[in-house]
């Protein structure tokens, strides 16, 4: 998606950009600190070794938080809840809901991929969205664990706190939202995301190791928030601005925290970097 592309990496060797920045930022206020990472959730086997400053990050923080609790998440009675959620239980198929012409260029797709229609039918469009980009991935080769995963794994194994900036019920309900928005949108954004997916990772992959937002921001969001503002503005708008407090309470206590958002969080013009710049904390890339 950009919907899951937030989240975006690419096919490029990782050893390339070993040596360069990563989207790791240090945030300052007085004598507090944190530090925020860019997240990638899902990844191929190329791109460990991660950067070597979430590392440093990770060493420097007692307390790891992300967008929301992985244990949760990855629990088969929590995936059963979104299943049933994200999908029509009345018997509804996916092209009674879409026009004729969206349904045919999503059969297409699938066709060309050798899955059947019958596979994701039940779907609704924002859980068929996902899937969409998640087969296209997995085609391209990503199929490794992500930075929050890897993360989340590291820090349970070393006994390192853990928190999150939103509960894993709201990560449904992102999803409900979409399902606010016309359903050949959602779609059709999905479907032209694919075609160009393999140089889009690439260059994402490449601007995230790098720590370039800028170009992140170029590369994910100009369109997405020109084409599709009510999307941006509830798979990020929305939740950054729910997530600032909490981060400037993080700013206010003992624990020095290593935050990891997918990095579109960190792009562009509402990002989570620059509102905290623009309340006065320093912020500075690792």
């Amino acid at each position: 998606m950009k919907l899951l592309k937030k989240f975006g990496l690419t096919l490029l060797a990782a050893a390339s950009f070993q040596t360069q920045a990563a989207s790791v930022w240090k945030v300052t206020s007085g004598a507090n600190t944190l530090y925020i990472g860019g997240t990638i959730h899902l990844l191929t086997p190329q791109d460990y070794p991660l950067p070597k400053e979430y590392e440093q990050a990770y060493q420097a923080a007692n307390k790891i938080v992300f967008e929301t609790n992985m244990d949760t998440i990855s629990q088969p009675g929590f995936k059963q809840k979104m299943q049933e959620a994200l999908s029509y239980s009345d018997g509804t198929t996916i092209d009674e809901i879409l026009s004729a012409d969206t349904f045919s260029s999503l059969k297409a797709y699938l066709d060309s991929r050798q899955i059947p229609i019958t596979a994701v039918q039940n779907l609704k469009p924002s859980a068929l969205a996902i899937s969409l980009s998640l087969i296209e991935l997995k085609y391209l080769g990503f199929t490794s664990e992500g930075v929050d995963q890897f993360y989340a794994q590291k820090a349970q194994k070393d006994q390192k706190a853990q928190g999150w900036l939103e509960e894993p019920e709201t990560q449904i309900d992102v999803l409900k939202d979409l399902q606010e928005q016309d359903n050949n949108a959602v779609i059709n954004y999905a479907l032209d995301d694919i075609k160009d997916m393999q140089k889009t990772m690439t260059d994402l992959r490449e601007s995230w190791r790098k720590g370039d937002v800028e170009t992140m921001a170029k590369i994910e969001l100009e369109d997405f928030q020109t084409d599709y503002p009510d999307i941006y503005h509830s798979l990020l708008v929305k939740r950054n601005n729910l997530w600032i407090p909490q981060i400037e309470n993080m700013l206010n206590d003992d624990n020095v925290e290593f935050i990891m958002v997918g990095a579109m969080h960190l792009a562009g013009p509402d990002s989570l970097l620059k509102k905290l710049k623009a309340s006065g904390y320093q912020v500075t890339r690792l």
